[in-house]
């Protein structure tokens, strides 16, 4: 088989070695930025924090329901339990995606910026490089 040029799918893709720094910046970033329907809501966080992991910008298509809409960026799904610093998350209600930002905690856009929950509130995650 010949190599091609093509990009590796996005759930190849491996995280960045500054990862964390990068996602710290983004997190650091959102600490005060409230939530905007149209500019800034839980998806846009998403997508923000999956580029700071791999340096790539997933392409993710809108649809009916938040899992549907991250599942088609091609990552895997996990269990949240086993969810790691830097994988996105799917919590309750009201639904919403956020990203896990330690052991047991993940952080989401809320009216005033960031807001933080247990991990144990999430029931669906992705497991991002």
């Amino acid at each position: 088989m010949a190599p091609t040029d093509e990009p590796a799918p996005l759930a190849a893709a491996q995280r960045r070695a500054d990862w964390a720094m990068r996602l710290a910046a983004v997190l650091s970033a959102a600490e005060v930025r409230p939530f905007d329907a149209r500019h800034w809501n839980c998806a846009s966080f998403a997508i923000a924090a999956v580029e700071a992991v791999t340096g790539n910008k997933p392409s993710v298509k809108i649809l009916p329901c938040l899992a549907a809409s991250a599942d088609s960026a091609g990552f895997p799904r996990i269990v949240p339990a086993f969810a790691r610093a830097g994988d996105i998350v799917l919590a309750g209600d009201p639904p919403r995606l956020g990203v896990v930002v330690e052991a047991g905690r993940a952080a989401f856009v809320g009216t005033h910026g960031l807001t933080t929950a247990a991990i144990t509130e999430c029931n669906t995650a992705w497991r991002i490089g």
